[in-house]
C-alpha cells in the first residue's frame, strides 16, 4: 500500500510564496515521474509541473519562471516552490507519482489527497 502525503498549502497574499511537499510512503522500489496538478472550481485538473527520476522537468506556461519543482529520490519526496503567487493560482493542488512496488515491472499511479492554496488580499 502506497500513500502520498502532502503539506504546505495555505492562505497567502498576492506576491508571496509557498512551498508544497509530498512524500511517498509504503513499500516502494522505485518512483518514475512525479508531479503536481491543480484544480480550481469550474476548471479541469491541469498539470502544473512534473519531474522525471533523472531530473528532467516540464512546467505549465502559466507558472514558468515562478514555480520550481524538485525531488529527493532518497526520501521519495517531491517539492514545489511557488513564488510570486497570483490569485489565478488559487486551487487544490494534487501530488502525483508513478510508483513501482515489489513487482518492478508494474507501474501504478498514485494521487495525494490535495492541499488548498488560496491567494487573495
Amino acid at each position: 500500500q502506497v500513500q502520498l502525503v502532502e503539506s504546505g498549502g495555505g492562505l497567502v497574499q498576492p506576491g508571496e510564496s509557498l512551498r508544497l511537499s509530498c512524500a511517498a510512503r509504503g513499500i516502494i522500489t522505485g518512483i518514475d515521474s512525479m508531479g503536481w496538478y491543480r484544480q480550481a472550481p469550474g476548471n479541469q485538473r491541469e498539470l502544473v509541473a512534473e519531474i522525471t527520476s533523472g531530473g528532467s522537468t516540464n512546467y505549465a506556461n502559466s507558472v514558468k519562471g515562478r514555480f520550481t519543482i524538485s525531488r529527493d529520490n532518497a526520501k521519495n519526496t517531491v517539492n514545489l516552490q511557488m513564488n510570486s503567487l497570483k490569485p489565478e493560482d488559487t486551487a487544490v493542488y494534487y501530488c502525483n507519482a508513478w510508483v513501482r512496488t515489489l513487482q518492478r515491472s508494474i507501474r501504478t499511479t498514485y494521487w495525494g489527497q490535495g492541499t488548498q492554496v488560496t491567494v487573495s488580499s
